[in-house]
């Protein structure tokens, strides 16, 4: 009987592996460089800001609880505002702006789990994690594979047509979501909702 594969939080949490810690480097990274490249402050220090986050996350993820979804998110999400304002006092500025729209906010706002900004972390955050883990995890599965979940699962087509189309049956339509969505809920499990 073989071991059910936990998830890359799980795996960071007890004895994590060189390539686990890549691969949350690998996941997170962009997402935190997309959200530092927001402030035009902070542009020239956005990857010591980055090493630095990753960094308290690997000192801090042994105690990280989980208590509801979402929690992995929030709790990145807070850790990036606390090292963004400890860069800023650091440097004896003031916080710097991020423009939100309308009117702007700062960046301190992502302390906050119901300021506008934290949403759109919450929200981004998941459709960006889901999306790279999908990058991440393709290679394990072979490329008509990967044609039949997308066009199934992401394009919304039916079992039917996607089978037609392709020239297989619908059960391999089926076990190509099953497999895929099965490992993407592995992988991402406490990570997205």
């Amino acid at each position: 009987m073989t071991d059910t594969p936990s998830s890359l939080l799980n795996r960071l949490q007890q004895e994590a592996a060189p390539a686990d810690w890549k691969r949350l480097v690998d996941l997170y990274q962009p997402l935190l460089r997309n959200w530092l490249k927001r402030d035009p402050a902070l542009r020239a220090e956005v990857d010591d800001l980055i090493q630095d986050i990753l960094q308290s996350v690997v000192r801090k993820i042994p105690d990280f609880r989980r208590e509801r979804t979402g929690s992995f998110r929030c709790w990145l999400r807070v850790i990036t505002a606390n090292r963004v304002n400890l860069f800023w006092r650091q440097r004896r500025n003031h916080l710097p702006v991020v423009d939100g729209g309308e009117g702007a906010l700062l960046i301190s706002q992502l302390e906050d789990p119901d300021s506008l900004l934290s949403r759109q972390w919450d929200a981004e955050h998941n459709s960006y994690v889901l999306q790279r883990l999908m990058n991440l995890i393709e290679p394990e599965f072979t490329a008509k594979t990967w044609q039949m979940f997308r066009r199934h699962v992401l394009d919304g087509a039916s079992t039917s047509a996607v089978a037609e189309e392709l020239g297989t049956t619908e059960n391999a339509v089926l076990v190509a979501r099953c497999r895929i969505l099965k490992r993407l809920r592995e992988e991402a499990g406490g990570l997205i909702d």
